[in-house]
Formats: C-alpha cells, structure tokens, sequence
C-alpha cells in the first residue's frame, strides 16, 4: 500500500476546497467540509470546543493535549478494495510525553454513511470488499455479526487511527467527530458503535479506552459539538 509522504501547507481556509474528493459538491455553507476548515483554521491549533471536549473527559491523556501536526483530507490505505480511508483531519498531538494518533470526522446533518450489511451487499469475491471488512474486524477485535448494523464508515475512521499510531509508534488512538449540529444529529449511530466497545459514547466528553492487546493500542472515542457560528461562514 503506497502513503503520501510529501504535504503542502494551507493557505487559508479556502485552500481546503480543493482536498476534497469532490470539491465542487462538499464546499457549500451550512455543511461539514467548510465549517471544520473555518474552525480549525482559526484556531491554528485545537478549537475551544474540542480543547472543552478534552477537559470535560477527565482523562488524564487529554489533560494537556498539544497539537502537533495537522493534515486535512488525510487519505489512510487500507487493506482489501481500491479506496482510500479519506480522513477529514489527522491529528499528530502529545501529551504528559505521550503521542496521539487522531482521526477527526466532521459533522452536520451527514449521516456516517451505510450501515455495514447494506455496504456490504453487492459483496462479491473480486470486489475486495470481504478482505476489507476482515481486515478491519481484526484491527478491532470484533466479529461481523455485532457490525451488520454499524455505519461502516466508523470502522474505517476508527482503524485509520490505529494503522496511523503504528506508523510513529504511538500507544493511544482517537476518534474524534467533530458535530457541528446543535441537536447531536446521528450520535445515537455512534454510541451504538461505542457500546460495541462496553464504552458510554458521551456529548463533548472523550469515553475510553478500550485496549487492543493484538495491536498494543488504547483506543478513545470523542464527540465535540462545534460552534454554530461556522455553519454561517
């Protein structure tokens, strides 16, 4: 599997557009793509809702969290299929000496895609498809009869954070969605992800960890409501 390894800086907010799998379709005001580009460049490091979200967890890794690193639309290979994780931002961060791998999805009113058995339905041997979903199933120590009914883009978010804090030798993953809608829209979809983990998913906390002993990694979940204000921008 190939990775990027090369990464040209933002610009601006605007500059964003252009990361996108489909630029002219997902720039729009009142959406995710531009609301998270909006936030996050403004606050040139952790905006205040997700630096709130890390305080309310009480969990002493989030506790002083510096971002280090960064990368907008961060594509992650995965095994089986010819797509990409396409990632919304990964995060390098560092806490109390402790590196952080961290997946961030932003969220409006975008549902977290199908759910795992209608994904899965035009499954045949040659599609790649039956190796991908193994090969997440193992990443994350479930079995497929507890995903028929899980939006399988958590599955590949939450394994896109812990393929990534192997890359740099990192013990603590993260998934973090970044919702800026003010009613939670589809966080009942991801608590039933959650509690697959025997974790309460929680608004504007991080829950975890749940700990991958095959992989050596303890993996968090977080929800951070974003401020209403960048749905306007």
């Amino acid at each position: 599997m190939k990775r990027k390894i090369f990464f040209m800086s933002t610009k601006n907010e605007d500059s964003w557009q252009q990361l996108l799998a489909k630029p002219d379709n997902q720039w729009e005001t009142g959406y995710s793509a531009k609301a998270l580009a909006y936030c996050w460049e403004k606050a040139a490091g952790f905006p205040k809702d997700i630096l709130s979200t890390f305080k309310n967890s009480k969990i002493n890794l989030f506790k002083n969290v510096e971002l280090l690193f960064a990368f907008p639309e961060y594509k992650v290979a995965l095994y089986g299929g010819n797509r990409d994780s396409q990632n919304d931002i990964y995060v390098v961060a560092k806490s109390n000496h402790k590196l952080i791998s961290i997946m961030v999805e932003g969220k409006v009113r975008e549902p977290f895609g199908e759910v795992t058995i209608e994904w899965e339905k035009d499954c045949s041997t040659n599609s790649g498809k039956p190796k991908r979903l193994s090969f997440l199933l193992k990443k994350l120590n479930l079995n497929y009869s507890q995903v028929q009914q899980i939006r399988y883009q958590l599955l590949h978010r939450a394994v896109s954070a812990i393929l990534e804090a192997q890359r740099i030798e990192a013990k603590n993953a993260l998934i973090l969605i970044h919702s800026f809608s003010q009613t939670d829209e589809h966080f009942d979809d991801f608590a039933k992800f959650v509690k697959l983990f025997g974790l309460p998913a929680k608004v504007n906390s991080i829950t975890g960890p749940y700990k991958i002993q095959s992989e050596g990694i303890d993996l968090y979940f977080g929800w951070s409501r974003g401020d209403k204000y960048y749905l306007t921008v």
